[in-house]
């Protein structure tokens, strides 16, 4: 594929212009291992020109995402664009600091447990076998993308959540708009529409009950007052939103990663025990939500620099999971590699909620693909694939194949 493009520095005391847009699903900007080596912790030049450091040393990421002394709260996190505000009022697990922060998010936590995503598995497993018995009746080429990710996402986030699958059309538009860099006006505007859609839902689930996440959360947290509307509300759109997208980038880039490797995607055809780990290594290996944004509320030491109350973080998972020093051989793809330490899901109290639904979802959608089309390829150049360079969750627009 072609490399990655690179925002240059600007002079040094200027710092690295944020965001850096990334171009290719295998390799992350030179400029990582450039800082990591020389400047791990560096400024960043961010739109409101407020003193923000990037963070790219995976030692360091993991200490600040799990710091107190570090906020979430968005009227104080640097600002990618004029319009990159508060967040339009949005109270989610997203947006909230320790104590309400852990308090709501033990309210959900149970709805994202071990055991209850092991119980959905065979509702998942016939979701993408009914899928791909519907991609092998084609000729192809087939966009996996369209036929089996995408799909396959939605159709889980919209089970569990109780939201009309007839939808998704509005809610994939909205979401995938909401996702982009920088916070502009119209992602803004796609949220609040995303959020008053979720609004009525919710308004109607609770004048006719049913058994889903949202109608769970209303029995059991709205009913006795331990959560509100609105927290209801904002958090179905974190989940319908992030939970849907994140998948389907995340299988996209999985399949198109395997078929570029033939000889790990051999021997996880003959060895499926290795799917879990393969998993944890594309996760590392493609870090799909970079740039965490953060904001410091008290003086912290990290690696000889004082980083100041009031300054801005932009803390880098994508280059954290490509650090030499906590990763042999960080830059390949290697199935063996002991990836069980990477921040693709984040790290400390904001740890993502859905990660065990998220591996789920990869393990047996990548694994049905491997064991019903052996002869699975590309169809055409991979240098063509369009990939989201705009969204702060990286993926592809599209995968053709065929076999």
């Amino acid at each position: 594929m072609k490399s990655s493009k690179v925002v240059h520095s600007r002079p040094a005391e200027a710092g690295v212009a944020w965001p850096v847009a990334r171009t290719c699903p295998f390799t992350l900007p030179d400029q990582y291992a450039e800082k990591r080596k020389n400047e791990p912790i560096c400024r960043a030049q961010v739109w409101d020109d407020s003193r923000t450091w990037l963070i790219t040393k995976h030692e360091h990421v993991r200490a600040l995402l799990a710091d107190p002394r570090v906020t979430v709260d968005p009227a104080k996190l640097p600002r990618l664009s004029p319009s990159d505000g508060d967040g339009g009022g949005f109270r989610s697990l997203l947006t909230m600091d320790p104590p309400d922060h852990n308090a709501l998010r033990r309210m959900l936590i149970s709805e994202f447990s071990v055991h209850r995503v092991r119980e959905m598995r065979p509702g998942i497993e016939r979701t993408v076998h009914g899928l791909l018995d519907g991609i092998l009746e084609q000729r192809g080429p087939v966009d996996l993308v369209a036929e089996l990710a995408l799909p396959m996402s939605t159709l889980v986030i919209c089970q569990l959540l109780g939201v009309p699958y007839e939808d998704r059309e509005f809610f994939q538009e909205r979401s995938e708009q909401a996702t982009r860099v920088g916070g502009s006006q119209e992602s803004l505007t796609a949220l609040l529409e995303l959020r008053d859609y979720l609004d009525r839902l919710v308004t109607a689930k609770i004048e006719t009950p049913g058994d889903d996440l949202l109608c769970r959360l209303i029995a059991s947290r709205l009913h006795t007052g331990e959560m509100r509307h609105a927290e209801i509300v904002d958090n179905a759109v974190l989940l319908l939103a992030a939970g849907h997208e994140t998948s389907a980038a995340m299988v996209a880039l999985g399949i198109l990663t395997l078929l570029r490797h033939p000889g790990a995607l051999a021997e996880l055809r003959g060895d499926g025990t290795l799917m879990p780990q393969t998993v944890d290594e594309l996760l590392r290996f493609h870090s799909i939500a970079d740039g965490l944004r953060r904001a410091v509320t008290e003086d912290i030491e990290l690696g000889g620099i004082t980083l100041r109350a009031g300054d801005g973080l932009i803390v880098s998972l994508a280059s954290a999971n490509r650090d030499e020093s906590a990763f042999a051989s960080p830059d390949g793809f290697d199935p063996h590699h002991p990836a069980s330490r990477h921040v693709a899901f984040g790290y400390g109290p904001h740890q993502c909620l859905g990660q065990n639904l998220a591996r789920l979802e990869l393990e047996v959608t990548l694994g049905a693909v491997v064991e019903r089309i052996p002869t699975l390829r590309l169809a055409g150049d991979a240098d063509a694939l369009r990939v989201k360079q705009d969204s702060t969750i990286f993926g592809l627009h599209e995968l053709p194949v065929e076999w």
